[in-house]
This record gives structure tokens, C-alpha cells and sequence, in this order.
């Protein structure tokens, strides 16, 4: 579904022209911001459907700008970066960014990536229409209102968190390979990086298990892959 409004966080004009054309050309709208603050004021105001972000800005480092973006919206969040080591990578997953493009990028991958991220952003509103509310002992998962409740309060999730949890939590004890679960939350069979996976299924642990080193309720199957647990307390 083109119309969706893309938001563009760069200071270099460059590279903002460029990628404004090619969304453009796919017929998204696009709105641009130079510096972190003018950002953050563009993401309330407009409320765009998917977000990308430079690390490197004037005022701001893009990384602090992903997490006070966090406070307010769960759209998907692209880092666009010149920063390409595996920790830049993972800190920037670990803030609230769902994916990470390292500069210089293909075209065709940056708006497959886009397209992707947009098409899995619309998924929770229709899985399983049927039973929109899973509840086990201190979770609760509303999937018709992207909410969580961990013991009746409410936890802040990104959009690819909420996914992974919701598909767990709907199939429990069913295990999931990190190369299938990309493939469901991404959709991008031909950019896996299961690296991904277990970056956010690490911030995850660390918003719903009372010790994320022990989880009760995202398990890890040691060779294969996550499944998710009902615990037999209250």
C-alpha cells in the first residue's frame, strides 16, 4: 500500500535528495529533517508511518534520538549509517531501532527494506482475528491494541518486539528457528541476519521477564531456536 508518510532524518542534503526520490518513485510522501531536534518535533506533529535515521547529526547523536522517539511512537525505525561494526549494529537494534543500513547502501535494498518493514507494521492489527487477547499468569498480550501488561502495567514495546512476542505467544511451546522468526517479522528472505533476531529477543527478555537471564516466558532451545513458555505459577 504506497501513500505511507516516510520520515528522513540526515544532515546530509545529499543523501536526503537521493533517498527522497526514490521513495518518491514508489509513491510514498517524505518529509525530511536535518538535526535531531527538528526531528523529534517533525515525528509528533506528522506522525509518519516508518522512520529513517542517521546516527551522526549536528545537534543530536541519532542513537538518543531513536530512544526519545521510543517515548512516543512505535512506528519502525531504519537506521541509515556510515557506522558499519556489529556493536554500532546491536546498540542501535537495543534502542528501538528495527533494522540497520550501513552507507553506501543499494537502492533496491533500502526500499525493499522500507516496503517490508511498512507491510509487517500493518500485521498485528490482523493476526488471528479470532482471539485478539492472550493472557498467562502475569502477561497479558492485547493484540488488537498493540498493547502489553506485565502484572496489570502496561510495558512499552517496539513494533518488531511486540511482533515476535505476539507470534510466540500465540503457538507456545512451539519452537521458532531465529531464521524463521526474521522471516515473519522482516520478510526479508534475502537480507537474514539473524543476528537481528536475537538482539531483540535480548531487549525483549530484558522489558518482560522478572530476571532476563533466567526467562520464564521466551525460551531459548539451545541449537534450534525460541519458543514461549506458560509458566505454572501465578
Amino acid at each position: 500500500m504506497a501513500g505511507e508518510k516516510i520520515l528522513i532524518i540526515d544532515d546530509e542534503r545529499d543523501i536526503i535528495q537521493l533517498v527522497t526520490l526514490l521513495l518518491q518513485d514508489e509513491r510514498y510522501q517524505v518529509i525530511s529533517a536535518e538535526s535531531g531536534q527538528q526531528a523529534l518535533k517533525l515525528a509528533r506533529t506528522e506522525k509518519p508511518d516508518l522512520i529513517i535515521l542517521d546516527v551522526f547529526l549536528p545537534d543530536m547523536d541519532g542513537i538518543d534520538v531513536c530512544q526519545e522517539l521510543r517515548h512516543f511512537t512505535s512506528v519502525p525505525i531504519l537506521f541509515l549509517s556510515c557506522k558499519c561494526d556489529d556493536i554500532d549494529k546491536i546498540v542501535g537494534l537495543r534502542v528501538g531501532g528495527d533494522d540497520y543500513i550501513t552507507k553506501p547502501f543499494s537502492p533496491g535494498e533500502l526500499i525493499a527494506r522500507v516496503k517490508a518493514h511498512l507491510r509487517r507494521s500493518r500485521l498485528p492489527s490482523t493476526i488471528n482475528k479470532h482471539n485478539r487477547i492472550y493472557r498467562y499468569p502475569g502477561l497479558e498480550i492485547d493484540v488488537a491494541s498493540h498493547e502489553i501488561r506485565l502484572n496489570h502495567s502496561i510495558v512499552n514495546l517496539s513494533a518488531k518486539e511486540f511482533q515476535i512476542l505476539a507470534i510466540l505467544a500465540q503457538n507456545p511451546s512451539r519452537i521458532f528457528t531465529a531464521d524463521h522468526l526474521f522471516q515473519l517479522v522482516w520478510n526479508l528472505e534475502d537480507f537474514t541476519d539473524t543476528r537481528t533476531v536475537a538482539v531483540h529477543i535480548s531487549s525483549l527478555r530484558k522489558k518482560i521477564e522478572p530476571d532476563p537471564a533466567k526467562p520464564r516466558y521466551v525460551l531459548t532451545v539451545r541449537g534450534v531456536g525460541y519458543k514461549f513458555n506458560i509458566p505454572q505459577d501465578k
